[in-house]
């Protein structure tokens, strides 16, 4: 391996932030939007920016741009920040051995009712398959999970296996921020504050480089990007 993880334990690294993740997933605004399928929702900086959430294409199936992710999915694959199932859903209908994680107990249920199979579980867990997932998804902006992207970068060099890649949706703009966010429906109910981090294509690859990772490509489809890494 030429490239080294300059993280080691990137699970206990991110441990202290499962908790937190997991109460702020769980709020009534997630979890009710994932119910009917339908937003507003955000995510609400402190100075009061608002990042959309795109429930009703989370909900949906999967759409042109998911496509170019799908083909692309090599082996079993773990989808890491799975919310209602719609990649994992659709990996499993293509032969894939696919397992999706989310904090959201509903975003779990639903997955299931799609016939996917999906646990409960924050990617800093102990998870099944740990080393030997030959891909490893973290799509709709997960990159930000925990607010420190090297760290969940190393958190996914642990669970592929050696020849295992990554696919990373970026930012659709050159951004690198940690920040602290809620929940928010739009219409005053919020869920609890935790970190979280926006990263563009530039920054990602720099994170990658320090992580484990090597640049395997990358692509637009519409307003969206994607990276494809792979392990050193």
């Amino acid at each position: 391996m030429t490239g080294s993880v300059t993280q080691p334990g990137a699970a206990q690294a991110g441990a202290a932030q499962s908790l937190g993740a997991r109460r702020a997933w769980r709020a009534d605004p997630y979890t009710d939007a994932l119910r009917t399928g339908r937003g507003p929702l955000f995510l609400r900086r402190g100075d009061g920016w608002l990042l959309p959430l795109e429930v009703e294409r989370w909900c949906a199936t999967p759409d042109h741009a998911d496509s170019t992710v799908l083909a692309r999915c090599e082996g079993p694959v773990l989808d890491v920040g799975c919310g209602p199932g719609r990649l994992v859903a659709a990996l499993a209908a293509l032969g894939h051995p696919t397992l999706g994680i989310d904090v959201s107990q509903e975003a779990v249920d639903r997955t299931v009712r799609q016939g996917g199979s999906a646990l409960c579980r924050s990617v800093f867990e102990p998870l099944p398959g740990e080393g030997r997932w030959r891909t490893v998804l973290m799509i709709d902006g997960n990159i930000g999970i925990g607010g420190e992207p090297a760290v969940l970068l190393a958190r996914g060099a642990e669970l592929a296996g050696r020849d295992g890649t990554l696919i990373v949706e970026a930012a659709a703009e050159e951004v690198d921020e940690r920040v602290e966010v809620r929940v928010d429906d739009g219409r005053g109910a919020r869920g609890a504050a935790f970190p979280w981090a926006r990263v563009g294509t530039r920054a990602l690859l720099a994170y990658a480089d320090g992580t484990g990772w090597r640049a395997a490509g990358r692509w637009r489809a519409g307003e969206r990007r994607f990276v494809q890494l792979r392990r050193c």
